[in-house]
């Protein structure tokens, strides 16, 4: 399998693309001033303690207050190296007795915010680098869920145990398999040390405030994704080129030379083809090799993933089409999940399928399929309808927002008014205004869509706005108005109506 990470760098965007085999498997956008949140070390003051919802806002600093649920006061690891975001956790204690308003407190971001939603913050530390994670609140030593070996794994919490600190916590990362005692030792010391900079800094500080940054995007690139399995790292802009390179020399120096500058043309995604990659890939309807598609609806915290056998008819019968048609489903989905970053609970409507061995092979699939993604992903299982749930956990909003904004016209709901419904809706005001007032005629201004459909509506039987004696209606075109927006206006003479630069309707 190839492959390849690429850097694009610019004033204002950082962009990274993971292709494997081709096929665009991750995308991550960092935008200059907006930098992620999610990692970030804050002093903070508990502004409300919630009783009923077991939960504390905390003033960080942000635009709005952070959100401190009780169980992550005292944040509990699993065996996989993530948080327990259930809301029922056993043992929690009651959140008066934890933390009370006007309090002083150390927190980190672990959910970045979303919405109307502040940020998801505990009092659980952790510092990653490339091979641990250092936990300095906790006595817990684990092994990655991305190592599968229970050989390996074994080996490894052992030699942590050995190693690390007393009453302080780390996890394993991939990484951290075949490197020696001494490596290890060496990241967790350096962890260490920068934890004891960071309570310096919480001593110096005045809350709300940061005290310490998790890394830009580039770093993180570096420290998670550059791996002996990356073919190379293409970077288009030179500066950003060194300090990736010294990056790299002091972090894993053995893998510095899979990082290459890019100059075979201004610019990198186009010449590569992950422009037009990645315009396909965040579209609503994505389209099959087979001809079948996926369509992708994605609400505040839930996606439903529609799966349709669009122009595919197959060879030979109807169980067979439906079988082929969710199986290259279940892997693209998989794709399309990791490529956009959708979060929360996904629900996933597959082509009904009558043969249980079929629904049991399509879920075999897609846990294969998930297996390449970063992020933890939980497949519930599949309803006999087809419907299968899955959880995937949210830190940060999907990689759509990074591209798109909320429509103004229809406000995100992806719908407008009908033609027909802003021509009635200009009849019912003409007609207020024709028996309400004295005017002498009316001006509907309006988008040209609405006032060509309220022109197209005038003939002799069959009149949008009836005559009304001594009544005229006029209309006027206004480019720049929203659809849904219309103007109906009193004139008190034909004359001011034509100054206006109307058209006489009738």
């Amino acid at each position: 399998m190839s492959n390849i990470i690429y850097v694009e760098a610019n004033p204002y965007v950082t962009r990274v693309a993971l292709t494997e085999n081709d096929s665009l498997a991750e995308l991550y956008v960092e935008r200059r001033g907006k930098e992620r949140i999610v990692g970030n070390i804050y002093k903070g003051k508990v502004k409300n303690v919630l009783p009923g919802m077991q939960a504390a806002f905390v003033d960080i600093g942000l635009e709005r207050n952070a959100f401190l649920y009780a169980g992550d006061i005292n944040a509990q690891y699993s065996e996989d190296f993530k948080f327990n975001d259930s809301k029922e956790q056993a043992g929690v204690q009651d959140i008066r007795s934890l933390v009370h308003v006007g309090q002083e407190i150390m927190v980190q971001v672990i959910k970045a915010p979303f919405g109307t939603k502040g940020a998801r913050i505990t009092t659980h530390i952790t510092l990653p680098s490339r091979a641990i994670v250092l936990m300095p609140m906790a006595d817990y030593v684990g092994v990655s869920h991305r190592i599968e070996s229970e050989e390996e794994r074994t080996e490894l919490r052992t030699l942590l145990e050995e190693i690390c600190p007393k009453n302080v916590g780390v996890i394993a990362r991939t990484v951290s398999l075949g490197l020696s005692r001494e490596e290890l030792v060496h990241q967790i010391d350096a962890q260490m040390r920068l934890y004891k900079q960071i309570n310096r800094n919480y001593e110096d500080a005045k809350a709300p405030a940061l005290i310490h940054s998790e890394e830009g995007l580039l770093y993180r690139t570096i420290r998670d994704m550059l791996r002996s399995d990356i073919d190379a790292m293409y970077i288009n802009d030179a500066k950003t080129y060194q300090n990736a390179k010294r990056i790299a020399q002091c972090m894993s120096p053995d893998l510095a030379d899979q990082i290459q500058l890019f100059h075979k043309h201004y610019d990198m995604f186009s010449y590569t083809g992950l422009e037009a990659k990645i315009a396909r890939t965040l579209r609503r309807k994505v389209w099959l090799k087979s001809g079948g598609y996926l369509v992708f609806d994605q609400a505040e915290a839930l996606t439903v993933i529609d799966v349709n056998t669009g122009k595919y008819v197959g060879t030979s019968n109807l169980q067979e089409t439906i079988l082929n048609t969710n199986i290259e489903a279940a892997e693209e989905l998989a794709r399309q999940i990791r490529v956009r970053d959708i979060s929360g609970i996904i629900v996933v409507d597959f082509i009904d399928m009558e043969d249980a061995a079929n629904r049991e092979k399509i879920l075999e699939i897609l846990r294969n399929a998930t297996k390449r993604d970063r992020t933890r992903t939980t497949i519930m299982g599949m309803t006999d309808l087809g419907i299968v749930e899955m959880t995937r956990k949210k830190v940060q909003q999907s990689i759509n927002s990074m591209f798109y904004e909320e429509c103004p016209y229809c406000s995100g709901e992806g719908i407008l008014k009908s033609k027909l419904a802003m021509a009635i809706t200009a009849r019912k005001e003409c007609m207020r205004l024709f028996y309400e007032t004295d005017c002498k005629a009316v001006v509907i201004t309006g988008h040209p869509v609405i006032i060509a459909e309220i022109m197209s509506m005038t003939k002799p039987d069959e009149r949008l706005i009836p005559l009304v004696q001594n009544k005229q209606v006029f209309v006027l075109v206004n480019e720049n108005m929203h659809w849904e927006h219309l103007e109906v206006e009193p004139v008190g003479s034909l004359a001011e109506a034509r100054a206006k630069g109307a058209t006489m309707l009738l």
